[in-house]
């Protein structure tokens, strides 16, 4: 299965709400994949609010 960069599934972060595309790495689990990296997900498990 070959994949062009335009073809690439995409999918929104929850914490920086930032696009992120599919990698070769998640091919097996891309339908568990939140969020884009290691970052936004330790930022979930501590404190969630947003200053506004």
């Amino acid at each position: 299965m070959t994949h062009t960069k335009a073809t690439l599934p995409v999918k929104i972060c929850p914490i920086c709400q930032r696009p992120f595309t599919w990698r070769k790495k998640w091919q097996r689990d891309w339908d568990n994949v939140v969020y884009c990296s290691q970052r936004c997900r330790r930022h979930t498990r501590s404190s969630v609010s947003h200053h506004d």
